[in-house]
């Protein structure tokens, strides 16, 4: 349970500076038309708790019986690089104005913020 918990709560901590400071402007610029006028937090919920599981399963786990960080850092990028890629590459896929830019910066911000969690997690596993 600590495990899952060092990897949701730099998760919600990292994405939320980012969906909130960072890129508010960005995702209003881009795809202000398609954003909904009140948030939803249920479905969010939903993603966070079930992306942390996933790291913990295929990023986390495996890195720690390695007794490797890098384990951790390569395994959540790539695990992020899927998962943000699923949701990026199917809308450029289907929807008829979905920004290209969006989908490199997402699959970008996916796999950057997948590598920093699992580490960060990994360290707080193992040196806390």
């Amino acid at each position: 349970m600590k495990n899952y918990f060092a990897l949701l709560l730099p998760l919600l901590g990292l994405d939320a500076l980012w969906l909130g400071l960072v890129a508010k402007n960005f995702y209003r610029k881009y795809l202000g038309y398609l954003m909904a006028e009140k948030f939803l937090l249920w479905p969010a919920a939903i993603f966070y708790l079930l992306y942390a599981f996933g790291l913990l399963v295929f990023a986390l786990l495996p890195a720690l019986q390695e007794r490797s960080v890098w384990g951790a850092v390569w395994r959540g990028a790539l695990l992020g690089l899927i998962a943000y890629g699923t949701y990026d590459l199917t809308n450029q896929a289907t929807m008829a104005k979905w920004p290209l830019i969006v989908t490199v910066v997402d699959l970008a911000w996916g796999a950057l913020v997948s590598a920093i969690v699992c580490a960060a997690a990994y360290y707080l596993v193992t040196k806390i």
